[in-house]
């Protein structure tokens, strides 16, 4: 057994916290997995985890195996770089994480794309709306929708994304169209709201006559899925807050219609965060420009396709 596919397989251990999920990522048995870690553990003479029928937690040695290991993994794939055209020919797993509005409808139909391309790449896309953690969870990209927290990552912006608050005329024939944020305060309106980690309450940033201005809003309907929202907006049980290429399709075909325009949303930005060694890897770099590249005339066209309130 490669020494190099116990560290690889060390380090996946560690990022993800299990057994299983880093045997299902590298696509190998939880038998082999265990194994190349006895194996590494063998080697060093040291205990790496903590190993419970529940639980598996890294050693204090397994916390400071960890950063050289990562530093061994990027020498060799400097290496390999130095000898190979990897510019033309990029090689390995490619770990990517976006929003599951984002990733469903942008990032993932153009994967098979990217990869007719690049064939000795793989890409895996991880899709969530919860706030992701790249370094802890192994990431080599993260699109996202927002602001970042982490001041210490490097950012690149695709688009302001035009967004707009919607809900299905059933929904505005039963409860009355708002006209502006002002009737969405107050419990007169049904607010479908994308919950965070740790959100206490909900606040719809509005564009005013005098300038943007935050809207507490509030209803019975909150979920960590934006197309969850979406649903229960065509079901008639609210008003959502939704980027345009989300929904332009439906506003179109008058499944939605546009309410409250005299105050619509300010857009969002949309981008992608990598830590600075992460974008040096040219795999990650041919990934960013490919999707870059496809996603912002996506975005373009979308908000181009529907008359959005001024």
């Amino acid at each position: 057994m490669s020494y190099l596919d116990n560290i690889r397989t060390f380090v996946r251990v560690y990022e993800l916290g299990s057994m299983s999920a880093a045997g299902r990522d590298l696509r190998i048995s939880p038998a082999v997995t265990s194994s190349r870690i006895s194996q590494l553990e063998e080697h060093l003479s040291v205990r790496l985890f903590q190993r419970t029928t529940r639980s598996l937690a890294p050693t204090e040695q397994g916390k400071a195996f960890y950063g050289g290991a990562c530093e061994i993994l990027e020498s060799v794939e400097n290496a390999e770089a130095q000898v190979v055209n990897i510019t033309e020919n990029p090689k390995g797993a490619l770990y990517v994480a976006a929003p599951l509005g984002v990733g469903r409808r942008l990032i993932a139909p153009q994967v098979p794309l990217f990869l007719k391309e690049y064939p000795e790449v793989l890409v895996r896309l991880r899709l969530t709306d919860r706030k992701v953690d790249l370094t802890t969870e192994g990431l080599d990209l993260s699109f996202f929708l927002g602001q970042p927290e982490d001041s210490n990552l490097r950012i690149r912006k695709i688009a302001d994304v035009e967004r707009v608050l919607v809900a299905s005329p059933q929904y505005i024939e039963a409860h009355g169209k708002p006209a502006s944020g002002d009737d969405l305060t107050g419990g007169k309106h049904e607010c479908l709201n994308l919950r965070y980690p740790g959100a206490t309450e909900f606040q719809w940033r509005l564009v005013t006559a005098d300038g943007p201005r935050k809207f507490r809003v509030a209803g019975r309907y909150e979920s960590d899925d934006g197309d969850v929202l979406t649903d229960w907006a065509l079901g008639g049980h609210g008003i959502a807050m939704k980027p345009v290429f989300e929904v332009a399709d439906h506003l179109k075909a008058g499944r939605l219609v546009t309410v409250a325009e005299t105050t619509p949303p300010e857009p969002i930005q949309m981008a992608c965060l990598f830590t600075h060694r992460r974008g040096q890897d040219p795999k990650t770099r041919l990934f960013m420009e490919f999707i870059i590249d496809k996603i912002s005339k996506v975005v373009r066209d979308s908000s181009g396709q529907v008359q959005l309130p001024r």
